[in-house]
């Protein structure tokens, strides 16, 4: 069993610079789970106090049910594959992978039959005989990962591991790490700033701001359910639009006021929820992708809004065209899936779909449906 459970975990330096105030997280077994956040966050420092190389200033961390706050990194049966490789360059691949298991004087025949066994997985075997400076980034990272496989731990710390390589090949690694995951069965903690690394891969995302843990969840609820405006602005691309808006009362109705038109919320925000936010200052969130060149038909019509926009820019992207647009003084962006001859300056009548709407205090940036 490999859960990890971080209890109050704290990291500061020189007793008054503060990195990691005080984290509760609990990973299950076997999950490949992903800190993700802006870099300075304190994803990495909560990686490296797991792994051992940072010692935690207060708090306690368990792995398998065991505290290790003061056990070395080499007993901790966990393996890491850091962001620059970490290759020694005097060696093969096949000393690379091979290297902890000499330090640990396992049997020679076991050594070459493990790492001939990861080489295989990770389709490396025809290069144990080259030393790293004749190695692409993907193939070195593959070495990294097969040195971490050999030592069968029962965790893989991964920390940026994809940051160094071009875009075709981050996608290609993304797959492969992955279906290892799957493959050898062991928990994954992977650290990146790349929140298409972490949609793609993770069972569960934790996203972190100021090494403040802000929400954990799997990688759709917090796409449909961010906690606040930090989560929902950093979970998707291009990032979702904030607006000021203002919540009324018309009779027994509730009316919300944004960019000089009044919307209608749709049923998920229930009267109780918004009786209490009636004085509230509110920011509406609406994302790229609810915003439509034609009214879609499938749609409730109460639910869908036309506006008028100026056109700042418009950024063809092959299948769909990212538009910054002005609206009653606020900059929005639209993400068009279907054609559009769109140019600076062109005014556009577009429809806002409040279905998926989001509303959050403006004061406390909290999700009205996580208060």
């Amino acid at each position: 069993m490999a859960a990890i459970s971080l209890h109050k975990i704290n990291k500061t330096y020189d007793d008054k610079n503060v990195v990691v105030p005080s984290i509760d997280l609990e990973i299950k077994d076997k999950e490949f789970i992903i800190l993700v956040g802006p870099s300075g966050c304190g994803k990495s420092t909560t990686l490296r106090m797991i792994a051992g190389l940072e010692d935690i200033s207060s708090g306690e961390l368990f792995i398998g049910g065991k505290l290790v706050n003061d056990v070395p990194s080499k007993d901790r049966d966990i393996a890491m594959v850091f962001q620059n490789y970490a290759l020694y360059p005097h060696m093969t691949v096949y000393q690379n992978m091979a290297f902890g298991l000499e330090l640990r004087k396992v049997d020679r025949d076991i050594i070459e039959q493990k790492v001939q066994e990861a080489a295989e997985i990770l389709d490396i075997s025809h290069l144990l005989n080259r030393k790293p400076k004749a190695l692409s980034g993907g193939q070195r990272q593959r070495v990294a990962l097969g040195r971490a496989m050999v030592r069968d731990p029962e965790v893989f710390l991964l920390d940026e591991p994809l940051s160094n390589l071009d875009a075709k090949l981050r996608g290609t690694m993304r797959a492969e790490i992955s279906k290892l995951h799957k493959r050898l069965n062991s928990t994954f903690i992977y650290v990146t700033h790349d929140q298409v690394e972490a949609m793609t891969m993770a069972d569960r995302i934790v996203v972190m701001k100021d090494g403040i843990i802000q929400q954990v969840d799997t990688p759709q609820e917090l796409y449909d359910n961010p906690a606040n405006i930090f989560v929902a602005g950093f979970i998707g691309a291009p990032q979702m639009n904030f607006i000021s808006a203002k919540l009324t009362l018309d009779g027994s109705d509730f009316q919300l006021s944004a960019l000089g038109k009044t919307l209608t919320l749709p049923s998920r925000f229930s009267s109780q929820i918004l009786d209490a936010q009636l004085n509230e200052e509110l920011v509406l969130g609406i994302r790229p992708e609810d915003i439509y060149v034609k009214a879609p038909k499938d749609v409730d019509e109460n639910l869908i809004t036309p506006m008028e926009f100026e056109v700042d820019l418009a950024e063809p992207m092959g299948s769909e065209v990212h538009l910054s647009l002005t609206c009653k003084g606020h900059k929005m962006v639209a993400k068009i899936t279907s054609r559009l001859d769109a140019k600076v300056g062109d005014k556009l009548t577009l429809y806002i779909d409040m279905t998926h709407a989001h509303l959050f205090n403006e004061k406390t940036t909290q999700s009205l449906m996580h208060l």
